[in-house]
């Protein structure tokens, strides 16, 4: 019957029929098989049907089969028999998946015992191993599809393991192939694992190492490594496998594996396959036994060089290969034997080369198993065992390293920074030339990408205000519970490789090699030096590693995160040792000094924490040593140091109290005769750090709070007799000081506690700070500044270099009271009456001292002009200049830089004094001295000379005319006074113009004085005819040229030049001060005679020289104008004045001439274009007043007149500058007088104007004459009159 449709055949109706298509009756297909005539490839046919039928409609035929009995117990017989008898594979094959099929879908033990008792005797009565192998096949199948068939076989079938063994021993490897697949199915079920160890050891262990060992065919090595996974599952079968291995002398012999294979050996054999998936077996076969116990089992693969073979394995392509021999390396890792066979250093190419092929894979888990291992061989690799012998491979790492660092995956980038830490260390670098460059940018990447992957900065707040921005009271705020898990792992990754950074710089400064770049070329500069490292480390350190720990603890804090972190700042210390004063400076001023405080009152109490506070406290103690070297330069007491360190390490590690807390404890007293001295001890711990927190600004406690703490702290030192050592008194009182505006007066009994405590000291200056608040604090009590203000007031200026030490400060943020230019100065405006001790301090101190002491009062009075202190200050002043010149000799007066300063103090002290005033027994003692002292000098002495010729012409001008009468007399008296100004006059003549013409220098400034004062001697010598005992004398013509040419003079030279100049015109050359050379007497010969007669008439003036002055100061008043300079145009409108009086005298024709010259009016109108437009200005109304007087019609008219008066009378006169309104008084005046022609009205308008002007004069405030303009002092009288 065909074996495929039902209907024609009719045989066995439609009950046994299956819609498939074509149809298939299973009845028929029963028979068919049963029936020994028909052929293979039918059976086969109808097999394939009954397969497809299972396959896509198992359920229908399940149902027709199950409820006859003998009809599946027929068919199944059929199978089973058709298996021993085809001798053909594939039709084999095919009879034992539908065998297999058939009994797992009919569900019934019945059926699956029958084929277990059929196999069973099949396998008895086979003659040959070959009968067997159908047998061996069905088992291990049906072993696979039945869950707990596997139980049975060992359970109630044990001698199957005869024939197995039997199998295993034949020599054909489809046979052993079967038999290690069936094995490796029993061994899968933990019963079986069980029931067969005893098997295992005694019988099948070595047999199942040969056939592994000899294998060919890739069914069998993949059947007997598929048995060998199974085995090394068990504990008990790995140790069973790993002794049947021989030791490691055998495993050298190259014969050994022609005898009992040990396991390494023969999974190194397969790992040189060139098959990937027998590579990857061998290697997760090799995974399976380390697992176990790397240490027990590692050391035997090393002897058989397996890791090298795995290292080969990395260059592959399959990421399964890869991943397994990953996992392979890292077990080896935990086995010391692994690198001191040096099989890493053999490998770390091939892995750091695979790490850059598998970035490009896109594999996440493969990227972190490859992180993991590379993280693990850097971290265990001996110290005595060089990596990377190859410098190009360690380039090759940092730059992998980097790309991980970069990868935008999370978990990736954690793994890729452990590994970067675990790469910095000193034994994988040190093969010169070290690449630093390379580093730097690897640390940087790392920064940043934490930086990136921190949690967003919430606010702005201060760094310790942040460590408890989360509320201490839920314990879930001691971890990583409020930023992802992994963001926290990978800052103390980040943290942990940054330490390691630092630890590197600092290792490397012991080795020469490693400074710099040995193969620099010559005369070229390298960045790879150790020196540019360091630095990098600490400025990035400041700009991207703190501000990212401070985003942290916005968020949360981890003691963990923190150790590193304190650990790193501290090891910083060491790290760049010139910039450890400015470091610990900056961090100070940042807070940390209550940073870490705080944290170790959070984490460190009860003893909690221990990493952390031994942390906190190491960082604490070399910060506060490093302050202390930095603040206290002029103390070189080791002792000091050395007793503060001490105090520091013991007491640190203790001191975990809260700052509220620790305050409290200074106020606290020691129980009498107690022995017990650590509450002395952490008060005096506490008390240091307050100090150099203090010092820096971090003022974390209340400044009155801690004011009453130290108060209390000292009175209960004193009432227990216990003398606080000379530091903590410092600290003590330094606080004291620095709270005090804060805090409320101190009593007598704190007063005189802390004057007790003072008293027993040897020298104040064992507890001085150089603070301006400290020298206030003295300073404010009356018992203080008596006792100990002399004694302040000299440690403060003769503290060191003050100039270096605000520069340095000012460069880390320091208060601004340490930083002013002179921070005594508003504690001198407060207390006038320091100023006694200070001048006490310049006769009794040093020469250093004395000078700081009048540069301060200088600077003093200069800023404070309205404290009045002259009367007080002058007759110390007397004291003091006579003091100096009694021991300083006359060579010695130039080498004494206090001097000078102390003349420009006495100027000072008398340019404060308002109006005119009498001048004293004092004032001419000190002129007498001064005068003296000018004697002695030399012209280049400009520094004493100035101060001195600027204090003598103040005394001529600033004073009454009876006490300038005297003051002259004793001027023209000093005869070497007068010597000194003949020869700095001629100094005008030598002097080199300089490249600008307003530049006055001290040489400039000095001539300037010495004319100023020549021209008011000339001038007070002739009006009070003082006798004279020396002349001077100079050339007539050098001074006019002077004025005429000019040569680029400065402005106030030339005004000092026309002073003088208008001083001998108004004597008609006549002085018996002034002898004139260079007179004019042969040029009558040769001219014309009217122009003699004019010569004669005008001596000791040419006609020629007259003109040419006239010219030159037209020429002024125009560039008078550009240039805006009030005192210039006054003097030489004063100049013009007095020429023209002088002329008018001599020669009433050239006067009149001089001053009716047209281009006066030129001049005029020029003046009047300029920037204000108005008659109303002081040189415009004197020159009009001029003209006038002179009868120049033609250069002011009737017309001008009425203007200025139309003017002047809508003028708000009371607001006209002094100047203006004196020249304005002049002109009125000269109108009135002149008798010239003007309107009816305007005589009336005149006198009105007169009134007006004398009633804004009479309550209108004197104001300073005499001036300091740079250096030189003028009066603006003596200019401008």
């Amino acid at each position: 019957m065909a074996a495929g449709w039902v209907g024609p055949c009719g045989a066995h109706g439609p009950r046994w029929a299956l819609l498939l298509r074509p149809p298939l009756c299973l009845a028929c297909v029963v028979e068919t098989l049963g029936d020994g005539t028909a052929s293979l490839v039918r059976k086969k046919h109808v097999l394939s049907r009954l397969h497809d039928a299972l396959a896509w409609q198992a359920l229908p035929v399940v149902q027709l089969l199950a409820p006859d009995e003998r009809v599946c117990g027929r068919l199944i017989g059929t199978l089973f028999g058709m298996l021993h008898t085809v001798e053909d594979g594939g039709a084999l094959d095919l009879f034992v998946e539908v065998l297999v099929r058939l009994v797992v879908e009919l569900k019934s033990e019945q059926y699956l015992r029958c084929i277990l008792d059929e196999s069973q005797k099949e396998l008895c009565k086979a003659t040959t191993m070959r009968g067997s192998l159908p047998t061996f096949i069905l088992l291990g199948k049906l072993t696979d599809a039945i869950p707990g068939f596997a139980d049975v076989l060992v359970v109630e079938h044990s001698n199957l393991m005869d024939h197995l063994l039997m199998g295993l021993m034949y020599p054909n490897e489809g046979i052993k192939a079967a038999v290690c697949y069936l094995y490796g199915k029993l061994y899968s079920s933990p019963v079986g694992t069980e029931r067969l160890s005893a098997h295992f050891e005694e019988r099948l262990c070595g047999l199942f190492l040969n056939t592994l060992g000899r294998a060919q065919t890739k069914e069998l090595q993949i059947n007997c490594l598929g048995l060998l996974k199974e085995l090394l599952k068990s504990d008990h079968l790995v140790s069973i496998l790993m002794n049947n291995s021989k030791t490691e002398e055998e495993s050298e012999n190259p014969d050994f594996l022609e005898g009992e294979n040990p396991l390494p050996l023969v999974l190194k054999k397969l790992l040189l396959t060139r098959d990937e998936m027998l590579q990857a077996a061998s290697s997760h076969c090799v995974a399976a036994v380390l697992v176990h116990s790397p240490s027990r089992y590692a050391p035997a693969f090393i002897h058989a060089d397996v890791p090298e073979f795995l290292f080969e394995c990395l260059s592959c392509n399959s990421e399964i290969l890869i991943w397994s021999v990953y996992c392979c390396l890292l077990l080896l890792t935990e086995e010391r034997l692994f690198f001191s066979k040096c099989h890493t250093v053999y490998g770390i190419e091939s892995l750091v080369r695979s790490l850059r092929d598998v970035l490009q894979l896109n594999n996440l888990e493969l990227h972190k198993q490859g992180l993991l291992l590379f993280t693990e061989i850097l971290k265990r690799q001996p110290v005595e065992i060089k990596l990377f012998t190859n410098r190009g491979v360690c380039i090759e790492a940092i730059e992998v390293l980097m790309e991980t660092v970069n990868c935008p995956v999370l978990e990736v980038v954690v793994e890729a920074v452990r590994a970067v830490a675990a790469f910095l260390r000193k034994d994988h670098l040190s093969s010169p030339p070290v690449p630093y460059e390379e580093l730097q940018k690897l640390l940087e990447a790392v920064l940043k990408r934490c930086a990136d992957l921190s949690p967003p900065q919430s606010s702005k707040r201060h760094t310790s205000d942040r460590l408890f921005s989360v509320s201490q009271s839920h314990p879930a705020n001691r971890n990583l519970s409020r930023v992802p898990q992994r963001q926290g792992q990978l800052l103390l990754n980040t943290l942990e490789s940054f330490r390691n950074a630092c630890r590197l710089a600092v290792e490397f400064q012991s080795e020469p090699m490693a400074q710099e770049n040995a193969f620099t070329a010559p005369n070229s500069e390298s960045k790879d030096t150790l020196s540019n490292f360091s630095e990098f480390l600490l400025r990035i350190c400041d700009s991207l590693l703190i501000p990212m720990v401070v985003i942290y603890l916005e968020t949360a804090v981890s003691p963990s995160v923190m150790e590193v972190f304190i650990s790193t700042l501290n090891t910083l210390f060491t790290v760049v040792p010139n910039m450890r004063n400015k470091f610990s400076k900056k961090l100070a001023s940042s807070s940390f000094i209550r940073l870490t405080l705080e944290l170790k009152a959070r984490f460190c109490s009860v003893q909690s924490n221990p990493a952390l506070n031994q942390a906190c406290s190491s960082f604490l103690c070399n910060l506060c040593l490093s302050l202390y070297s930095a603040t206290e330069k002029e103390r070189t007491s080791s002792q000091e140091e050395q007793e503060i360190s001490e105090l520091l390490q013991k007491d640190l590690p203790q001191l975990n109290y809260t700052i509220a807390e620790s305050v409290l404890l200074l106020a606290e007293t020691p129980e009498p005769f107690s022995l017990d001295q650590s509450l002395c001890s952490h008060q005096h711990c506490f008390i240091l750090l307050l100090y150099f927190a203090y010092t820096l600004e971090d003022r974390f406690v209340p400044e009155a709070e801690l004011f009453l703490a130290i108060r209390n702290f000292l009175l209960s030192a004193q009432d227990c007799g216990d003398c606080p050592p000379p530091y903590i008194l410092r600290a003590a009182l330094y606080l004291l000081a620095v709270c005090q505006d804060k805090g409320k007066a101190l009593d007598s009994r704190s007063l005189c506690t802390i004057r007790r405590i003072l008293d027993n000291l040897p020298s104040l200056s064992l507890v001085y700070v150089h603070c301006p608040l400290l020298v206030k604090f003295f300073l404010r009590y009356p018992e203080f500044m008596g006792r100990f203000g002399h004694q302040v007031l000299q440690l403060w200026f003769s503290w060191g270099d003050c100039e270096q030490t605000e520069t340095e400060e000012a460069g880390f943020g320091v208060s601004d009271q340490l930083n002013s230019a002179n921070p005594l100065l508003p504690i001198l405006k407060s207390n006038s009456s320091i100023l006694l001790i200070l001048l006490d301090l310049v006769c009794s101190g040093s020469v250093e001292v004395a000078w700081k002491v009048l540069t301060t009062l200088k600077t003093f009075l200069e800023k404070n002009e309205d404290v009045l202190v002259c009367d007080l200050l002058r007759s110390q002043f007397l004291q003091i200049l006579q003091q100096l010149l009694v021991e300083s000799s006359s060579a010695s007066l130039q080498a004494n830089r206090n001097l000078p300063v102390l003349l420009s103090l006495l100027f000072l002290v008398q340019l404060r004094s308002k109006g005119v005033r009498e001048l004293d027994s004092t004032d001419f003692k000190l002129l007498h001295q001064v005068s003296n002292l000018c004697g002695k000098c030399r012209p280049r002495d400009t520094d004493l000379l100035q101060p001195s010729l600027n204090f003598l012409y103040w005394s001529l001008h600033q004073t009454t005319p009876c006490s300038q009468q005297r003051a002259v007399a004793v001027l023209l008296s000093n005869v070497s006074l007068l010597e000194l100004l003949q020869k700095v006059l001629e100094c005008t003549w030598l002097r080199s113009p300089p490249s600008e013409p307003a530049c006055l220098s001290s040489e400039d400034a000095l001539l300037c004085s010495a004319w100023l004062l020549v021209a008011s001697l000339l001038l007070y010598q002739h009006r009070y005819n003082i006798e004279v005992h020396q002349t001077l004398s100079l050339d007539l013509t050098e001074v006019l040229n002077a004025v005429i040419f000019r040569k680029k003079q400065p402005i106030l030279l030339l005004v000092s030049i026309m002073q003088f100049l208008r001083a001998v015109l108004r004597q008609n050359f006549s002085s018996s001060l002034l002898v004139i050379v260079g007179q004019n007497s042969a040029q009558g010969a040769t001219q014309p005679q009217p122009s003699s007669l004019q010569d004669a008439a005008l001596h000791p003036l040419s006609t020629q020289q007259v003109f040419s002055i006239v010219v030159s100061l037209q020429n002024l008043l125009v560039h008078v104008q550009l240039q805006k300079h009030l005192l210039l145009s006054q003097a030489v409108v004063a100049c013009l004045e007095t020429l023209v009086e002088y002329l008018y005298v001599k020669n009433q024709d050239v006067a009149l001439h001089v001053a009716s010259q047209p281009w006066h009016r030129f001049l005029l109108f020029t003046l009047l274009n300029g920037g204000q437009k108005s008659f109303l200005q002081p040189e415009v109304l004197r020159l009009m007043t001029l003209f006038l007087r002179y009868q120049s019609s033609n250069i002011i008219s009737q017309k001008e007149i009425s203007q200025i008066l139309q003017e002047a009378t809508e003028a708000n006169l009371a607001e006209l500058p002094e100047a203006t309104s004196r020249a304005l008084h002049l002109f009125l005046c000269q109108v009135q007088s002149s008798g010239c022609q003007v309107e009816p009205v305007q005589p009336g308008t005149v006198q009105t104007l007169l009134e007006r002007l004398l009633g804004q004069r009479s309550p209108c405030v004197k104001h300073q004459d005499v001036v300091c303009l740079g250096s030189v002092a003028v009066s603006l009288s003596h200019v401008g009159d």
